[in-house]
């Protein structure tokens, strides 16, 4: 499968959106093994934030098609001289062929070409041992510092009590 991976524009605010959903809740994230589906109701997102992250300085999403279907997508915020990465996502069905991997290396990548950062950092729910071990094989280290998990009740709801985001990072 050759892939194709490029900055998103305004009117991909929507695929956007539904893409990180499936990959994240819902039903169809169960799919794959990124699902949050059982720990949180609702959407990660919606075209709106979507669309004001494409629109903001120093923040882009990058994405990956395949024979025309967008299949994967990251969002990248410069900090300081670091990047923030987020709403990494993998059509579910498609997950587990290092889709992810190169997406992840492509927005390190496109980070340091944009901004010049010398570091990545994340945050992860902390309780998903197996995403958090994903990164820890891609260079990403724990931190040792979480944070409590934000309350965003116009797009979902926890389904367990105490979710907390772990920060991770990496030196590029």
């Amino acid at each position: 499968m050759t892939l194709l991976m490029f900055k998103a524009k305004q009117q991909d605010a929507g695929q956007i959106a539904a893409l990180v959903n499936s990959a994240y809740r819902g039903e169809v994230s169960k799919q794959g093994w990124t699902t949050e589906a059982d720990l949180l109701a609702g959407c990660r997102t919606d075209p709106e934030e979507i669309l004001r992250l494409i629109s903001s300085d120093d923040s882009m999403f990058l994405l990956c098609k395949a024979e025309a279907e967008l299949i994967g997508s990251v969002h990248l915020q410069k900090q300081a001289e670091q990047v923030y990465l987020g709403m990494l996502a993998v059509s579910p069905p498609l997950q587990g062929r290092d889709i992810g991997k190169q997406l992840l290396e492509a927005a390190e990548q496109a980070a340091q070409e944009a901004w010049a950062v010398n570091k990545s950092v994340m945050t992860v729910i902390s309780c998903r041992d197996e995403l958090i071990a994903f990164y820890e094989r891609r260079g990403y280290r724990r931190t040792g510092v979480s944070k409590a998990f934000p309350v965003n009740p116009e797009l979902w709801t926890a389904k367990v009590a105490d979710l907390r985001l772990e920060i991770l990072e990496k030196v590029l």
